[in-house]
């Protein structure tokens, strides 16, 4: 890639990513919930525990209702805004559930005009002794949720497992994603090399490497940072934790090839051949295998790890730009290292044709 103007927006591109990734404020939700035992035709006290939430300054505006879809509702009696972040609230149970099921579970939805709407992950689960669904779904659907506020600005949606380290997808996942094109790219010209055998093709299939090999090892250390932070442990022996750590130990071995011969004709062939092999084992060692096996990871047992629960319109707004800023950044380094490599091996030839030096390889 020749010109400036796309490591300017390479740069540009990552500019915006720091700013918005780590500046945007993060959605309102529930950290946790309180109940006590909760049975149909009784009065019940919850306590909530917001996170980024104003309950305190919304007031008397806060509204807020058990909720299982959109069919079966029912308003809190009363809603007591201890501080901006705890609510007590109270809900006057009908007698009677809107199904035949002993145990029913529902949702807190709340609205205010500061935070907007937003519901509990947690759940309040709900027994009853006696049984009636047509009553019970009449009681349940007298009521119908309607006005509900939206939230001014941009933010990022609230996972209480995450909390503000979701902004690690930013940097943790983009570079993965980055750390595969560059991977794609090396691959390609190590075919390009095995069908003209150019040196130049061979030289920019080990930079590219390089720098992928790189971002792998920045993705592993950010994804255990996060981990960490998520899971309690740097490493937890996930099994996509353990796939891509032997996927990079594969590309590691691409450099051990490499220095294990002097011939530049023999090295170059042998490492493009290798690193063809690389490429078709990372593939199903960091995306397939891990998806089929039980894991803590994002896309375990078929689940697309970035589905929109868990990446909504406003992040794919910093991460999609994110896998283009660092893969841009990513071909940039790679660029000023093979003509680094370039450099050398010119002066290197010209230090060897001098009658009065010794031979030197590389």
């Amino acid at each position: 890639m020749k010109g400036f103007w796309w490591k300017a927006l390479g740069v540009l591109i990552l500019l915006y990513v720091f700013a918005a990734g780590l500046l945007t404020p993060i959605k309102p939700g529930i950290a946790e919930l309180k109940v006590g035992n909760a049975k149909a035709g009784q009065t019940i006290t919850v306590q909530a525990f917001g996170y980024n939430t104003h309950f305190a300054e919304a007031a008397n505006s806060n509204r807020v209702w058990l909720v299982q879809g959109a069919d079966f509702v029912l308003p809190a009696k009363q809603i007591n805004p201890l501080n901006n972040n705890t609510l007590s609230l109270q809900f006057d149970l009908p007698p009677f559930l809107p199904s035949a099921n002993k145990r029913e579970e529902f949702r807190i939805l709340l609205d205010n005009p500061i935070d907007g709407r937003f519901i509990s992950e947690q759940i309040v689960a709900i027994t009853q002794d006696s049984i009636d669904a047509q009553q019970g779904k009449a009681l349940w659907g007298a009521t119908k949720v309607n006005d509900l506020n939206d939230r001014a600005g941009m933010a990022f949606p609230y996972l209480a497992q995450l909390k503000e380290t979701i902004r690690n997808l930013y940097f943790h996942v983009s570079l993965w994603f980055a750390m595969t094109i560059l991977f794609i790219a090396a691959m390609v010209f190590s075919i390009r090399y095995l069908r003209h055998f150019r040196e130049e093709d061979d030289l920019k299939a080990k930079v590219l490497t390089t720098i992928g090999l790189m971002y792998g090892l920045l993705g592993i250390i950010t994804g255990a940072i996060w981990a960490k932070n998520t899971w309690g442990d740097y490493w937890s022996w996930d099994p996509k934790q353990n796939m891509t750590a032997i996927a990079l130990l594969i590309y590691f071995a691409y450099f051990v090839l490499r220095n294990a011969f002097e011939d530049q004709e023999k090295k170059a062939r042998l490492a493009a051949v290798y690193n063809i092999f690389a490429f078709a084992t990372l593939i199903p060692l960091t995306y397939i295998l891990p998806r089929m096996a039980e894991s803590l990871h994002p896309g375990a047992e078929g689940n697309p790890g970035l589905a929109s629960q868990d990446l909504d319109s406003t992040m794919r707004m910093v991460f999609y730009p994110a896998i283009i800023g660092w893969t841009l950044l990513g071909l940039w380094i790679g660029q000023i290292y093979y003509r680094a490599e370039r450099l050398k091996a010119k002066l290197l030839d010209d230090f060897n044709e001098s009658p009065d030096n010794p031979p030197i390889t590389t």
